[in-house]
């Protein structure tokens, strides 16, 4: 079966339109997900002219494989038998400003991976690994994508700290 993801997208040249030149108009856009509720306010890098406190594309790529990495990491350990209690990820994609054509070259996932206390970690790195395998956006991708994942094992908790958290 096939699947289709929409995007929509919209920007208002009414802050200043492209006939003015490269500084003139606005970067900042909104684009939305259907059947997803909300929409994102966009813009560009700062460092093309975008507004930093507005999310810019290549934070969203970013973002997308890192979400994509935790949907198949959790989903490899929920059918190992893993009880993953938490995970969080620290992701960063390089865009070196010499290369030509200009693009994300590599994108560095940093997940830290919390699990039950007296999991089974000995296949964490094999898991690690068949998630990204199985990750639909690093495999869309030519950028490199690289794991430098953590795992924690959660310690054991008394029954009377469980009463008092």
């Amino acid at each position: 079966m096939d699947h289709t993801y929409r995007a929509t997208l919209s920007w208002d040249g009414s802050a200043g339109s492209t006939g003015g030149g490269y500084t003139a108009y606005t970067r900042n856009h909104v684009g939305s997900v259907p059947p997803a509720e909300g929409a994102f306010a966009l813009s560009a890098d700062p460092h093309f002219r975008g507004d930093a406190s507005r999310a810019n594309p290549e934070q969203l790529l970013v973002l997308a494989a890192s979400s994509c990495q935790m949907l198949s990491f959790l989903h490899v350990a929920a059918t190992a038998g893993l009880d993953v209690l938490a995970y969080d990820d620290d992701a960063e994609g390089l865009m070196p400003g010499r290369d030509r054509p200009m693009r994300i070259t590599r994108i560095t996932l940093r997940p830290t991976v919390t699990v039950a206390a007296g999991s089974d970690v000995s296949r964490f790195d094999e898991l690690m690994h068949e998630a990204h395998e199985g990750c639909f956006i690093a495999s869309s991708l030519t950028s490199e994508v690289v794991l430098e994942p953590t795992v924690r094992v959660a310690e054991h908790r008394t029954a009377a700290e469980e009463r008092t958290s």
